[in-house]
């Protein structure tokens, strides 16, 4: 009796048998060629993987990839793009399965000139003036192609970013100018010799904290340095300023959360690997030239900042601002052109943030670097689109002056050495600096946007923060 009845409520659940012409069937869009598609959605996906390792948000690498296959006669492809992965889906209907591709972001490697090659080979195919084929060609040489100048150059720009910011960070002597810059250089050497036998970066970080804290100690030690604490700072500002600060903003604020999550996740593994190579080496300074003490001026140098009431230290911010991010994007391959605007967007964001910081203004400095990086990220939309150039490159350079390097430095000293718990609160005053600088910056951006695309009529809409890839490369609506 059960298997009588298990048998017709079967029987009763089985639905009629569906055919083509029973049922409302969807075609998709008149496609390619199964091989163009593959190699169209392999050409979006390289471009993207580019875009990735530049830090390039995931909202420029989505609007990137579908602009490139719509140009392409795929216009409803879906992208999905996490931190460490990108996926293309292409909609056939529904009698044909899709196609979809996956490529795995595995070297984040900065090259800014290359970045700018991708960015005037997307033009060219959103334009329509080089075929799928060209493009990927193109794309090869460009990505296979080496650094424009050799590493030895990148690492005297190194150099000189520590150098300019031991000047920003206020200190006129010039011994820690030269101490700041041969840390920094021999950091670099190092983490490049690491680099090769694949040392995670984490260790990187740490043997890096480690080496700039150590050389600054032991010359304060030999008496050559009397703001040691300042070359630290230095050389933090430039293990700091690599890092994703911009792009996990942006992922954040346009609403990829789980890429903005990952990018978190690794500036708070770099940070932590940093932080536990600068508390080794003070460790190792208490205990072997017993100069770091409560008295010392280690402790209270976090405090040094330039005198901004002064006419002439402006100039001065402005011009070590210049310095900074010029030669931060020399150390990223960036070329003459991209080089020469970042150096003015330094410059605009230290002397904002100088003025806002000064006695005549007195804002709170967290407030005035976002404001000064606004202003960067306002001015840089429009110069660096007029040009052809990155905005990410102008974007990620003029925060290099603002990084909190100096209160980094100070909070780890007031728990690492001092003991003293207010070194939290110094902590999460860097971090808010930090979330408040991205923030800056791609707010800039969003308001650069009606400005840079003439929309004279307010119901026009926005497309949203763009710092890399064309603005509005599909008239397809971006969710």
């Amino acid at each position: 009796m059960g298997i009588t009845q298990r048998a017709r409520g079967v029987l009763r659940r089985r639905e009629p048998t569906e055919t083509v012409g029973t049922r409302n069937a969807v075609y998709g869009p008149a496609l390619p060629e199964e091989s163009t598609v593959h190699l169209v959605m392999d050409l979006g996906l390289r471009i993207g993987e580019v875009q990735m390792a530049s830090g390039a948000g995931a909202s420029d690498v989505t609007a990137t990839i579908i602009g490139v296959v719509s140009a392409y006669g795929l216009p409803h492809c879906e992208v999905d793009v996490i931190y460490t992965s990108i996926t293309v889906s292409c909609y056939r209907g529904t009698e044909e399965v899709p196609i979809t591709s996956l490529r795995v972001v595995r070297n984040r490697s900065i090259d800014y000139t290359r970045l700018s090659d991708v960015e005037d080979l997307v033009r060219e195919i959103t334009a329509g003036s080089i075929s799928a084929s060209e493009a990927y060609a193109e794309l090869d040489k460009i990505t296979s192609a080496p650094h424009p100048f050799p590493r030895w150059v990148a690492t005297l720009a190194w150099a000189g970013m520590a150098a300019s910011l031991s000047v920003l960070l206020g200190g006129g002597d010039p011994w820690l100018a030269l101490v700041a810059a041969v840390a920094t250089a021999l950091v670099d050497r190092i983490g490049r010799m690491l680099n090769k036998r694949a040392l995670p970066f984490f260790f990187q970080q740490a043997v890096g904290g480690v080496i700039a804290t150590s050389i600054a100690l032991a010359c304060s030690e030999l008496q050559l340095l009397t703001s040691p604490a300042l070359a630290v700072a230095a050389s933090i500002i430039v293990l700091l300023s690599g890092m994703t600060v911009v792009g996990s903003m942006q992922d954040a604020i346009t609403g990829y959360n789980v890429t903005a999550a990952g990018r978190i996740a690794e500036l708070a593994l770099m940070s932590a690997g940093l932080i536990a190579g600068v508390v080794l080496a003070l460790y190792t300074g208490v205990e072997i030239f017993g100069a770091v003490n409560e008295g010392s001026d280690l402790r209270e140098v976090g405090a040094a900042q330039i005198d901004s009431s002064q006419p002439l230290m402006i100039p001065v911010q402005v011009l070590a601002g210049a310095s900074t991010s010029a030669c931060f994007a020399l150390a990223s391959y960036a070329p003459p052109r991209p080089l020469i605007i970042a150096g003015l967007g330094g410059a605009v964001a230290a002397g904002v943030s100088g003025i806002l910081i000064s006695d005549l203004v007195g804002v709170h400095p967290v407030l005035a670097g976002a404001i000064a990086t606004t202003v960067v990220g306002f001015a840089g939309g429009i110069v660096t689109r007029h040009f052809g150039i990155p905005t990410l490159v102008i974007a990620v350079s003029g925060v290099a002056p603002l990084l909190p390097g100096l209160a980094t430095y100070r909070g780890l000293y007031e728990i690492a050495v001092a003991g003293n718990p207010a070194g939290m609160s110094t902590l999460m005053v860097a971090a808010a600096t930090g979330l408040a600088l991205g923030a800056g910056v791609v707010l800039g951006e969003y308001l650069a946007q009606p400005v840079r695309t003439r929309l004279g009529r307010l119901e026009r809409r926005i497309a949203g923060p763009r710092l890399s890839g064309p603005l509005r490369p599909t008239r397809r609506r971006l969710e």
